[in-house]
């Protein structure tokens, strides 16, 4: 199959966001190098040709270096999307079993997304950390004045609505989230 039209694109700002790709494929090697060559991958980040079941072994390796997202659209690629820690199918030409299994569906069909949602989570991952730092911040702060005497009811009332407000506020910055 020939290469989308963005994809070397793609795999330039996947690896400027410091991700390591591979190529799983079920297609002849020789056909895989070839686009992986297209790419500016390496030799070395080529898996051909691989069955469904050797896909579930490649993936299970890679786990074993980190964290593993497997982008996928066919029906051969539904149990490596299972098995991968975040499984994400592309939309439109995704088949039935890959959009089902996959933990992300993209909607549409532009792999230019693929950096916009790594940077998103990203972001999120982010923002949840804050999150928990401030709920847990003010309450140590009431519970370390409570213990000092100078805490009284109100305050921890407020100290829990007021971390509930800020959390929920912080949490509203990603709506206005731009892809880089």
């Amino acid at each position: 199959d020939p290469l989308r039209e963005h994809s070397a694109d793609v795999v330039r700002a996947l690896r400027a966001q410091g991700l390591q790709l591979a190529i799983l494929s079920g297609d002849r090697h020789a056909a895989a190098l070839q686009v992986a060559r297209q790419l500016g991958l390496d030799e070395a980040s080529v898996q051909a040709p691989l069955l469904p079941e050797q896909k579930l072994q490649a993936i299970a390796a890679l786990r074993q270096q980190g964290l593993v997202a497997m982008v996928g659209d066919g029906v051969n690629d539904t149990p490596a999307l299972a098995r991968a820690d975040i499984g994400i199918a592309m939309g439109a030409a995704g088949s039935a079993a890959a959009l089902e299994t996959a933990d992300i569906a993209l909607m549409q069909d532009d792999l230019r997304r693929l950096p916009e949602l790594v940077s998103l989570s990203q972001r999120t991952h982010h923002v949840l950390a804050q999150n928990i730092i401030i709920a847990l911040g003010l309450k140590a702060v009431v519970m370390g004045l409570t213990l000092a005497g100078l805490g009284t009811l109100w305050m921890a009332v407020l100290a829990d609505a007021g971390a509930a407000l800020l959390v929920v506020l912080n949490g509203l910055r990603l709506l206005g989230a731009k892809a880089p």
